[in-house]
């Protein structure tokens, strides 16, 4: 438990993940103070009973650690997704990120965000796993509705499975979507519900001629070997279910303890309704 008045640090980008453990955090006890990103994280954040929200650019990470200092921060949570490309396009580093930037071997996920937590940890911030207060919202292992993935779509699990952590392995994408045992679509910096689009209309495209491909497409989303939890770690939501049954997939496969599902009992009762199977194995 908190002391009394604690104060936690929460890093928002976008979506929901900032909410939950926004509020999971209030609910502990603690006094959280916002630092949200301009350019990804929801207004609606200002009225979550926050003890401050401040508001700076993804590039501002000087002032991230000034106002961290200024509030008495020395915990904090990354949460909420940073859009890959939005990192290496429109923002305007200061000089502290400019200097950590030039700095890199690699430009992936893991490397800057890694020397971003380094930073903090050099300036008496701790950066905490970012599922520390939502252990109930990560898949357990088992099959997580009603339908359990057919003897196809376990085929197309366990070749997307061995695909997956191969891509993992150099940080490119967590996300492989396959069909009758091909890949069709891998995720790289445009992010899982985008690469499950773009595999619909690959299909769409393919079965507008003869194809010896099942139309039936299985998402395998898993997460990196090693996978350092205080930051990118594995989240789907609603949309997700959504964007698959729009694609025509009807297979999702998550690795166990290691993705955190979003308005759970809602995304369950949505794939229930539209016939899709969801597993979690153990990685």
């Amino acid at each position: 438990m908190p002391s009394p008045n604690e104060k936690l640090g929460l890093i928002a980008g976008n979506g929901k993940f900032p909410f939950l453990v926004l509020d999971a955090a209030r609910s502990a006890g603690y006094d959280v103070v916002v630092a949200a990103i301009k350019e990804e994280a929801f207004p609606q954040i200002e009225d979550r009973g926050a003890a401050s929200v401040h508001w700076l650019s993804l590039g501002e990470l000087s002032k991230l650690i000034d106002v961290f200092h200024r509030e008495g921060v020395n915990r904090a949570i990354m949460a909420g997704q940073v859009k890959h490309k939005q990192i290496f396009s429109a923002i305007r580093p200061d000089w502290r990120l400019a200097k950590l930037l030039l700095s890199l071997t690699k430009r992936n996920t893991d490397s800057l965000l890694g020397a971003v937590a380094q930073v903090l940890a050099d300036e008496g911030i701790t950066l905490e796993k970012s599922t520390w207060l939502l252990e109930p919202l990560l898949g357990m292992p088992g099959v997580l509705t009603h339908r359990a993935p057919s003897e196809a779509e376990r085929r197309n699990i366990e070749y997307g499975r061995t695909v997956a952590r191969h891509l993992a392995q150099h940080d490119i994408g967590q996300t492989v979507v396959i069909a009758g045992s091909a890949c069709v679509a891998v995720e790289a910096m445009e992010g899982t519900d985008a690469t499950i689009e773009r595999a619909g209309q690959i299909m769409a495209s393919l079965h507008g001629e003869a194809s010896t491909l099942s139309r039936t497409l299985t998402v395998v989303k898993i997460a990196k070997p090693n996978q350092d939890l205080r930051f990118d770690v594995p989240v789907i939501g609603l949309r997700t279910i959504d964007v698959m049954q729009s694609a025509g997939a009807s297979c999702l496969a998550l690795d166990a303890g290691k993705c955190i599902l979003l308005d759970r009992e809602h995304l369950l009762d949505a794939a229930n309704w539209a016939g899709i199977a969801i597993v979690a194995d153990p990685s």
